[in-house]
């Protein structure tokens, strides 16, 4: 996620065009989500991939390495995954040795009990300015490309999600066009690659990146007097639409406009620094509430009409390693997998736990199994007075005891997440038998795993 717009001082270089092999040697939503893992506090792969198929109407996940846990997860699914390459390590999957060496460790071992549809290579590698990696980008693309074949396997696509920040011009829309030394040199063979594979060129637009105070409700997809493009005649009434048309306008001057486009990214923070202008809960929701309602509608964008794009909405999860207040709270899920705000993604529009309208009174979901879970912002302090009251109460607690099926992880939260659940099923599931002096909540999530079995 890059918060650049426009990336000053281009750098003119030459750029491989061939893959270097060593010494010549061989009707659901069209929504999908990232899932992010720079966070201390997310549950396991198992539990989010049960969580996203039953509880969610997305069916489409990208992944920002190759996590073999989290592929693992997705095994024996309909869920399609996009997983990816670190920037670092694209100057030697320009190698074709490397990069058969990368698919037979990464791809193989899972592909096709897990439905990997697509490799990232790198993420947003033109806003990084690292010569060395633009460079290698391609060729890296085209080695993988060809170790994929090698491999047997051809329908697995190869692309790079890329920032806005590509663009030299984008207002209005037809105006769009790539930065003045990378147009020919870097896009046009990115996009012949594209075009001989029929595999998406992927961008990332951030409205959030790009409003001002008088065009808020324009990036929120509000009602609003639009954005004129004298060239076309065409009127904008949302920000998302006119970066896409923008990106359309810069492939269609290099002849490439046949070429389909993915929206690797985009999203909206629920929180950030007070004075940080447009960041709120409500302005997140109704980004990517309407977001999801607009791609899903068909209707398309003035410039490519009637077309949906595959878009995935960034993120998953709040993520409190990252380094900012916003951007620790994209997610459109809280850790403990209740949801920050209902973007509509909710099957059958059911809430999983309490709305931030009404944080402090659970409310019992319309049916489906109840379990009692700790609420994310517990302390370890009041989860431990819950564990003893619970078990000096008379339920059962030893599953949770040393060699007990429910003792890993040996932490308060894990255990207490058992022993308020045990609690709340013997008293007969009653919303207050979850309160725990506010810090309990309930979800329609399974929280069993491995051998520790919640009972509901």
């Amino acid at each position: 996620m890059a918060k650049t717009l426009l990336l000053r001082y281009p750098i003119i270089f030459t750029i491989y065009t061939l893959c270097i092999t060593h010494q010549s040697t061989a009707a659901r939503l069209s929504i999908g989500i990232n899932y992010g893992t720079v966070a201390d506090n997310l549950q396991q792969p198992s539990r989010v991939a049960n969580f996203i198929q039953s509880q969610t109407a997305i069916d489409k996940v990208k992944i920002f390495d190759a996590n073999p846990d989290i592929l693992r997860a997705f095994a024996d699914s309909n869920m399609s995954i996009t997983v990816a390459v670190a920037n670092a390590d694209i100057p030697a999957m320009a190698r074709l040795p490397a990069a058969q060496s990368w698919v037979a460790n990464n791809i193989l071992p899972f592909f096709p009990k897990t439905r990997i549809r697509r490799i990232a290579v790198g993420n947003e590698v033109i806003a990084t300015s690292d010569k060395t990696l633009i460079a290698h980008l391609l060729p890296a693309m085209k080695c993988l490309h060809s170790a994929l074949n090698g491999a047997g396997i051809t329908n697995i696509e190869v692309s790079s999600p890329h920032s806005m920040g590509i663009l030299s011009t984008s207002d209005p829309p037809s105006s769009g066009q790539f930065r003045r030394g990378y147009d020919e040199a870097i896009f046009a063979p990115i996009l012949d690659f594209h075009r001989q594979t029929k595999t998406p060129f992927m961008v990332s637009p951030y409205p959030f990146f790009g409003f001002t105070d008088k065009t808020l409700n324009y990036a929120l997809f509000n009602p609003n007097g639009g954005v004129f493009d004298e060239t076309t005649g065409l009127n904008y009434t949302n920000m998302f639409d006119a970066q896409l048309d923008a990106v359309y306008s810069a492939m269609k001057r290099l002849g490439y406009d046949d070429v389909d486009i993915v929206v690797a990214e985009t999203g909206w923070p629920s929180a950030g620094d007070p004075d940080q202008p447009g960041v709120s809960v409500d302005n997140a929701a109704l980004y990517n509430g309407n977001l999801i309602r607009h791609v899903n509608s068909g209707k398309g964008t003035p410039l490519m009409p009637n077309r949906t794009f595959e878009t995935y909405v960034f993120s998953l999860f709040n993520e409190d390693l990252k380094p900012s207040n916003s951007e620790q709270n994209f997610g459109l899920f809280r850790p403990d997998l209740s949801p920050v705000y209902d973007a509509g993604i909710l099957r059958n529009g059911q809430s999983i736990a309490p709305t931030p309208a009404s944080p402090t009174a659970p409310s019992p979901p319309k049916s489906g199994n109840k379990w009692c879970v700790p609420k994310q912002d517990a302390s370890d302090e009041a989860l431990q007075a819950n564990i003893d009251f619970v078990c000096d109460s008379g339920v059962d607690c030893t599953p949770i005891q040393n060699n007990g099926p429910c003792f890993e992880p040996d932490t308060a939260r894990s255990h207490a997440s058992f022993a308020m659940n045990a609690y709340y099923q013997a008293n007969g599931r009653n919303n207050y038998d979850c309160d725990f002096t506010n810090t309990g909540v309930i979800t329609m999530v399974d929280p069993s795993y491995k051998e520790c079995k919640f009972s509901d």
